[in-house]
């Protein structure tokens, strides 16, 4: 460390330019942390330990809906505490903004998610309130909803048997969670599934997918396995999955997640990979006289060799500890606000890894072809300007 003086000085001979430089390797190590959290989150296997409650989809997708008739037979297995079931809404309010609307039996619902908490009038209200509907406490909040109005509601999937796609439900309640990490998540809004079977076009047979609450989180792996061996070779095979590895296919639809963020690194690290790799190569074209002087001084071509590849290494070392770290702040801020996906997203020991392999992959790439070169100046023409 005796030429870390030395090294820190030539870092920052051009402020302008290394701040610049470095706010860049900044920006693309914190959206290598986000990004990169995102894809060992979506790579990983399906996590059962400590699951306490399933979710039954088709093998197929989770868009394709699941006859009603197997609830009780799911109801029924050994390890299966309680059965509820949602059918996604594809609910629309106002012109075009997207909300999250479940179908489902209140009773059922109020056993299976004991998370949510609402007054037992409220709950007596949903379930004898034919058109009824509760609302999150933070949906209820965003659009200024109280308990007893009606609630116009517009389906992008379901049409009325008269062939309307507008739908209008009474307000009975708004419920909120039970602890600040389940308050976060009342986002979304719950139909009585009794009327929603009466009035849609497609009639009252299916399910969209089934929550299995288990009488031991331990036996979740065991019970899955069992649930879709049950039906597997019917015309309705399953596929049961913890909440957690649910909640991911919601964003797994939109294409292979992995790929996505893999093209988008490369493409941010190449330009990086640029940006820096010219400015470290003009930094050393503009020194080249006092490096000379330094093997006048008596340091080896080796010595200078490292000493400008050291440099380059600090900048990138700065750089991705400091991304690295406004990572870890912004999904930290994700998984408070937005629990039930990004609830498990986290930049863990393996991002953090990834983020010094790339750190030492890309001070390696900008840092050794002018390294080398400072290497081999020769004093005489470096200080005759040739």
């Amino acid at each position: 460390m005796k030429y870390f003086n030395l090294i820190w000085s030539s870092l920052w001979r051009k402020k302008t330019r290394a701040w610049l430089t470095l706010l860049s390797l900044i920006c693309a190590f914190l959206l290598f942390g986000l990004l990169q959290a995102l894809s060992v989150f979506f790579t990983a296997g399906a996590d059962f330990v400590g699951a306490s409650r399933l979710v039954v989809q088709s093998r197929v997708s989770f868009t394709e809906s699941l006859p009603i008739r197997m609830l009780p037979e799911i109801e029924a297995m050994p390890g299966v505490k309680a059965v509820s079931h949602d059918q996604w809404f594809g609910g629309v309010w106002g012109e075009n903004e997207q909300l999250f609307v479940f179908a489902n039996d209140p009773e059922r619902l109020r056993i299976t998610y004991p998370e949510w908490k609402m007054s037992d009038a409220e709950w007596a209200a949903f379930k004898n309130t034919r058109t009824g509907v509760i609302a999150g406490r933070k949906a209820a909040e965003a659009r200024g909803w109280k308990v007893g109005q009606k609630l116009p509601i517009k389906s992008n999937i379901f049409p009325k048997k008269d062939g309307s796609m507008a739908w209008e439900f009474d307000l009975v309640g708004i419920f909120d969670g039970i602890d600040e990490s389940w308050q976060a998540q009342t986002l979304g809004l719950y139909i009585n599934r009794e009327y929603f079977a009466e009035a849609n076009q497609f009639g009252s047979g299916f399910a969209g997918v089934f929550n299995v609450v288990l009488d031991d989180p331990q036996q979740a792996n065991a019970v899955a396995q069992a649930i879709d061996a049950k039906f597997l070779n019917s015309p309705n095979e399953t596929k049961t999955q913890s909440e957690k590895d649910f909640n991911k296919g919601f964003f797994a639809q939109i294409g292979d997640i992995g790929l996505i963020v893999s093209l988008i690194l490369v493409a941010v690290f190449f330009t990086i990979l640029i940006l820096t790799g010219n400015t470290m190569a003009q930094a050393v074209r503009e020194r080249i006289p006092e490096l000379a002087v330094l093997k006048t001084l008596g340091f080896s071509n080796g010595t200078v060799t490292a000493l400008v590849l050291i440099e380059a290494l600090v900048l990138c070392a700065i750089g991705a500890i400091v991304g690295m770290l406004l990572a870890s702040f912004a999904i930290t801020g994700l998984a408070e606000n937005v629990p039930q996906f990004f609830g498990s997203v986290r930049t863990n020991a393996t991002v953090w890894f990834q983020a010094f392999l790339a750190m030492i992959g890309l001070a390696l790439a900008v840092g050794l072809p002018p390294a080398l070169k400072a290497g081999r100046v020769k004093i005489v023409d470096a200080l005759a300007g040739r």
